[in-house]
């Protein structure tokens, strides 16, 4: 299966070369058409700058992104714009994410207007992306602040599909919605998927979040990638310290093996192997 995004030895540094900090130290991976990719980590261990830095929100110090074979590294505003048709983006917080003075069908049809839909066209797109997400038709007259957490996210997620794109990056998307209406949008997205073919780079901290809708991992440990692989090896069978010091933290309802892991984690914290400390 051919690739659709490839990032190869990316680097991205902040600050100036001489007093600057280097937070990606060439990070590589690819998806495939229709795949999940998650990207999993602590805070602070560069997958959200990565995400960034494929959206062109950050640029990169080195190495090359490749989308469908062409090089976007260093695209500018009028490739960006172009770019925006196929690759979209789902941000972590509903609530700041819609413009509350717009209604739901204008956020909706804007994407669509300035791609030179006509507004007719764009009325009928907005009554199914509306219909795709489970949400009524009269959504498009009310604005965003009406609606819960679980429903705002829907509705990005509608205005991500709104042009077709071939690939989503999904930015911690249900980190702050609970765990009830985080088990619906993901079980949406992986419904969309299903549907239109789109792929997803998925960021999150979350371990049991990416196992959950993601086909691979990709652990990543201040900058660097330190184990990636199928979703399920990755997780059940972890090969790096750094992996399993992180599935070790999640939380588990039985009480005795949430002791042993806690355990189990001292000891792995005591050892320190691989250079990688939490």
């Amino acid at each position: 299966m051919s690739a659709l995004l490839t990032v190869d030895q990316l680097r991205v540094r902040f600050g100036t070369r001489r007093r600057g900090t280097e937070v990606l130290h060439g990070v590589g991976f690819e998806i495939a058409e229709s795949e999940t990719l998650g990207l999993v980590g602590e805070s602070g261990s560069g997958k959200t700058t990565i995400g960034r830095a494929v959206l062109g929100l950050v640029k990169a110090s080195g190495g090359s992104i490749r989308f469908d074979g062409q090089d976007i590294t260093s695209a500018g505003r009028r490739q960006r714009r172009a770019l925006a048709k196929d690759i979209q983006v789902v941000f972590q917080d509903p609530y700041s994410s819609l413009n509350p003075a717009m209604a739901i069908g204008d956020i909706l049809s804007e994407p669509l207007l300035l791609q030179g839909v006509t507004r007719r066209d764009a009325r009928a797109r907005v009554r199914t992306l509306l219909d795709q997400v489970g949400l009524p038709a009269d959504t498009a007259d009310r604005r965003p602040q009406e609606f819960s957490g679980g429903q705002r996210q829907r509705i990005a997620i509608a205005r991500a599909l709104a042009p077709e794109p071939r690939l989503i990056v999904c930015d911690e998307p249900v980190s702050a919605l609970d765990l009830t209406t985080q088990a619906r949008v993901l079980d949406l997205l992986r419904e969309i998927q299903q549907r239109t073919k789109v792929a997803y780079l998925f960021i999150s901290h979350d371990l049991a979040v990416v196992r959950h809708i993601s086909d691979r991992a990709c652990v990543l440990y201040r900058g660097d990638v330190v184990e990636t692989g199928q979703v399920g090896q990755v997780i059940s069978h972890p090969e790096h310290p750094y992996t399993q010091r992180l599935i070790l933290a999640s939380p588990v309802a039985d009480p005795d093996r949430q002791a042993e892991r806690r355990r189990q984690r001292r000891e792995l914290l005591g050892s320190r192997p691989g250079g990688a400390s939490a």
